[in-house]
């Protein structure tokens, strides 16, 4: 058996992880897919000063106060900011990072960055009344954020719609501070990411990157749009168990 602790990205609780989730109980593991504060049916603990040591910090006590330890600590997207940070400060309870289409930040970093000034200034245009980023049109997530939409269906994007929370930009804007702590196992599973182009950005040193290069790390491919728990879940379930076995 294996523990799995999953992590969602922008606008959703851990309710977006059900399919993997299933498959994974079902095989017999421990899983604790996190809602995250403000998120899904925390919405209400949210606030302007909610921001990602919040997250990460949400995360550290689903770990500590389940008393788990030897996790496979996976992140979605924007999952990977404070996974980042959970992994510097408890290393000694994790067994691996999971990155899914996601990765670590670098020291000083935030997420909003990951996209250049462009990118910060959009995501900072949403926040409408300063602090809260709702989910903007399908059309501007497939563009102007450029996440693919691939391999979701109506169905698929009804249903995240109905379930997506606006995300307090404080998550996305504070960078993260790391103290070194670099010594736990990861893999990125890249999605819209074709491995040839996320190899080509280590080897330019791109600094969302350039890490994945270490010895710590195993690259693997997942083909299909940036989001497989809904795309993909049985396949993304099934890898996720092979990663650890």
């Amino acid at each position: 058996m294996t523990t799995f602790v999953l992590v969602p990205g922008y606008w959703l609780g851990g309710w977006a992880w059900q399919d993997v989730t299933d498959a994974l109980r079902a095989a017999g593991h421990d899983v604790h897919p996190v809602t995250l504060t403000g998120m899904a049916d925390r919405a209400a603990e949210a606030g302007p000063d909610t921001d990602l040591d919040t997250h990460v910090a949400d995360i550290v006590r689903v770990i500590e106060d389940n008393d788990l330890t030897d996790v496979v600590l996976v992140a979605h997207s924007y999952g990977g900011s404070p996974v980042t940070g959970v992994a510097d400060r408890i290393p000694d309870r994790l067994a691996r990072v999971v990155y899914v289409d996601s990765g670590p930040l670098p020291d000083g970093f935030a997420q909003a960055d990951f996209g250049g000034p462009e990118g910060r200034a959009y995501l900072e245009s949403l926040a409408g009344d300063g602090w809260r980023i709702p989910l903007p049109s399908w059309e501007d997530v497939a563009t102007t954020m450029g996440a693919s939409l691939a391999g979701m269906d109506d169905a698929a994007l009804a249903r995240f719609r109905a379930g997506a929370t606006d995300q307090p930009l404080g998550t996305v804007t504070q960078p993260i501070r790391r103290t070194g702590a670099d010594d736990v196992a990861c893999d990125l599973v890249a999605c819209s990411f074709p491995l040839p182009v996320v190899r080509e950005m280590i080897a330019a040193g791109h600094p969302f990157f350039a890490a994945l290069g270490g010895p710590r790390w195993r690259l693997f491919e997942l083909t299909t749009g940036h989001w497989p728990m809904f795309s993909r879940p049985k396949d993304l379930a099934e890898l996720l168990v092979d990663l650890t076995t």
